[in-house]
């Protein structure tokens, strides 16, 4: 009986000497992943921030260069990824067979990352648009921040930042309003029995007050409908892309005060109904 207490307590100290071992084991495998970890996410930023300066002493566009610092995160978080697996004991090898298997799977699953990351090379090759560009695209008009992988990055006019996927962007309509001058149009609607030689006339004048306003091409003035209730004026102008907003908004106050100064009254909706003896 005594026998049998001894090999029990010898088969239990073996036992938890195994265990003892095993979790130091893998209690030192977590801890050097850790590490790893932890050292790989420093040497990642300090890479970006070589590759970074690198790139701007090269003096290369910024689109190419979000599109580069973009590109080159992703691949070095993949080797940390990888580094990692391999630290906590997983056959690396294993680990790409297992990847290269179930790839047709995750190329269905990523289908739309990689039209992505397709359309992002396709926009750095064609350049619909680059950095710091004013465009519409997809529904949301503002300036481009940054290129990205996967997506394009736009800031809006009331600073929101709007995340487009670059597939849709390479294959949809995108405006670009990043050119030299732009034209700017204004339909004005006076009264009927209006003189229009002198609607026109007060138009030049006051068009011609604002240095702004390119002489050549010359700006149109014309009637452009017989409206219901109003005479409509149609006005194009041409500009620099910097002044478009302001000139349109001052030249409407601009043209509000002038017709006021020379009785040119701008109509209300009227509806003129005949009653007729019953």
């Amino acid at each position: 009986m005594r026998i049998l207490e001894i090999d029990s307590i010898s088969r239990f100290a073996g036992v938890f000497e195994d265990i003892l071992h095993e979790g130091t084991s893998l209690g030192f495998t977590i801890i050097k992943a850790a590490i790893i970890f932890l050292i790989g996410r420093l040497i990642i930023k300090l890479l970006n921030r070589l590759f970074r300066r690198l790139l701007d002493k090269r003096d290369i566009e910024l689109s190419v260069r979000s599109f580069l610092v973009s590109t080159v995160n992703v691949l070095l978080v993949i080797l940390l990824i990888v580094s990692i697996i391999g630290a906590l004991g997983i056959e690396t090898t294993s680990f790409a067979a297992l990847l290269a298997s179930a790839g047709v799977a995750i190329g269905m699953a990523l289908s739309g990352n990689l039209s992505n990351f397709a359309g992002g090379l396709i926009i750095l090759l064609f350049k619909p648009f680059k950095i710091n560009d004013y465009i519409s695209a997809q529904g949301t008009e503002g300036t481009v921040k940054e290129i990205q992988i996967f997506h394009t990055i736009l800031n809006t006019p009331d600073n929101k930042l709007v995340y487009i996927p670059n597939g849709s962007l390479s294959s949809g309509v995108v405006t670009n309003y990043n050119v030299e001058c732009r034209r700017i149009e204004w339909v004005f609607c006076v009264d009927y029995g209006t003189d229009y030689a002198k609607v026109k006339a007060v138009t030049e004048a006051t068009l011609a007050e604002d240095s702004r306003i390119q002489v050549s091409p010359a700006p149109f003035i014309a009637l452009n409908a017989l409206a219901d209730s109003s005479i409509n004026v149609i006005v194009r102008v041409w500009v620099k892309t910097p002044d478009y907003w302001d000139v349109y908004y001052d030249t409407n106050q601009a043209i509000y005060k002038a017709y006021n100064l020379q009785g040119i009254n701008f109509p209300f909706p009227q509806l003129t109904v005949h009653h007729g003896n019953t």
